[in-house]
C-alpha cells in the first residue's frame, strides 16, 4: 500500500501526545496500523490526539446541531439534508447556486475531531454561523462534556446502519483513502474483535441509541434503512427535531420532495464537485464518499457464513436494547 497524504497518515504528533499513548493499551490492527484503547473505544493515534483536543477545548453552544455516526453509516446524505433543511430560506433548494451544489457536505459539515482539532486545524470554529452545524464520529461517552451536559440544549442526530453494509462501505473506504489494505476477510475479524476505528461498533451505536431513549428532544436516532425505505417521512422527523418543520405551505408546494431531489445520494455523487479535488480537513478524494449507498450491498461482497458471523454478534449484543435492524 502506498502512503497517502491524507489527515488519517499524516505523521505529525507532539512529543507530549506520544508519551500520553505510551500510557494506553493498544493492539495492532491488521492492517499493521495501531489501535489505542480510550474511554471504551479504539482509534489511531490521530484520531486519538484530535478527540482529546476536542474534549479539551470545545465549547458547545445551545443552538449547535451535530450530525453523528459509526463510520460509513449515512453521514455523508445526513449532513446534506440537515444543512439544506436548515438553510432552506436562505438557500432554496431549487436555487441554481446552493452550496451543495458547489461545495461537498463534509466541507460544509465539518468533523470536529478532523477539521477542527488536532495536528490538522484545518478550520476555525469562531467563524462559523449560528446555528453551527457540524459532525462527528466520536461515541457519546466521549463527547465534549459541554455538548453531554445536563443543561446543554444543543441537538444531536446519529444515523445508524446495518453492521454487515458499515464494515463493507468502511472497507472500501479505508482502501481508497489509503490507510488500509485488508482482505475483506480480515476486515471482518476485525469488526467481530471489536477493532475498527471507533469501535466496538455495537458500544458505538447502543450509547447514542440508549441517549435517545433518555432524552428524545436532544437526540434523534436514525436508520439509514428507513432513511432510504420512506425518506420523505425520515425528513419530516429531522426538520421537527431539528425545530423547522415544514409549513402547509412547503408541503403543498413540495418542498419535501424538493429537498430529497437536492441531497439524493445519486444526485451529490453526480456532481462535479464531488467527482474531483479533495474534502478540505481530511484529504481524502471526494470521490471516496460516494460508492452505491444501498441498503444489502453487503451480500455482493460477505459469504453467507460471514454475515451470519456478523448478525450473531449484533443480536448477543444489542439483546434486551429493543434495537434491531
Amino acid at each position: 500500500m502506498s502512503a497517502s497524504s491524507n489527515f488519517f497518515r499524516s505523521p505529525q504528533l507532539s512529543q507530549d501526545f506520544k508519551e500520553f499513548l505510551s500510557t494506553l493499551p493498544r493492539e495492532k490492527g491488521k492492517d499493521s496500523l495501531y489501535r489505542y484503547h480510550y474511554q471504551g473505544f479504539w482509534y489511531l493515534d490521530l484520531l486519538l490526539e484530535a478527540l482529546i483536543s476536542c474534549q479539551q477545548h470545545f465549547q458547545a453552544e445551545d443552538s449547535d446541531v451535530f450530525v453523528t455516526s459509526t463510520p460509513k453509516c449515512g453521514t455523508t446524505w445526513l449532513k446534506a439534508i440537515a444543512f439544506a433543511l436548515l438553510n432552506r430560506r436562505r438557500h432554496p433548494a431549487t436555487s441554481g447556486d446552493h452550496p451543495l451544489i458547489s461545495s461537498n457536505p463534509h466541507d460544509l459539515v465539518p468533523f470536529l475531531e478532523m477539521g477542527l482539532y488536532g495536528t490538522s486545524k484545518a478550520l476555525d470554529i469562531a467563524s462559523f454561523p449560528s446555528p453551527r452545524l457540524l459532525a462527528t464520529h466520536v461515541p457519546y461517552s466521549s463527547l465534549p462534556e459541554s455538548i453531554r451536559s445536563s443543561g446543554s440544549k444543543c441537538k444531536i442526530m446519529y444515523v445508524a446502519r446495518d453492521m454487515k453494509d458499515a464494515l463493507v462501505s468502511e472497507w472500501h473506504f479505508l482502501a481508497r483513502a489509503g490507510v488500509s489494505d485488508l482482505t475483506m476477510a480480515k476486515a471482518v475479524e476485525e469488526f467481530c474483535e471489536g477493532l475498527n476505528i471507533y469501535g466496538p461498533f455495537w458500544d458505538h451505536v447502543l450509547g447514542y441509541w440508549k441517549e435517545s431513549l433518555e432524552n428524545p428532544d436532544r437526540v434523534l436516532f436514525l436508520k439509514y434503512e428507513d432513511m432510504k425505505a420512506r425518506p420523505a417521512a425520515e425528513v419530516r422527523r429531522v426538520a421537527e427535531f431539528l425545530g423547522c418543520a415544514f409549513s402547509a405551505e412547503e408541503e403543498e408546494a413540495g418542498e419535501v420532495d424538493r429537498i430529497l431531489e437536492l441531497c439524493s445520494f445519486e444526485g451529490l455523487r453526480g456532481l462535479e464537485v464531488n467527482k474531483k479535488g479533495k474534502v478540505v480537513a481530511t484529504r481524502v478524494d471526494k470521490s471516496a464518499f460516494f460508492r452505491r449507498g444501498e441498503v444489502g450491498d453487503w451480500k455482493n461482497h460477505l459469504s453467507p457464513e460471514m454475515g451470519k458471523k456478523l448478525d450473531r454478534i449484533i443480536e448477543e449484543k444489542f439483546y434486551g436494547s429493543g434495537l434491531f435492524f
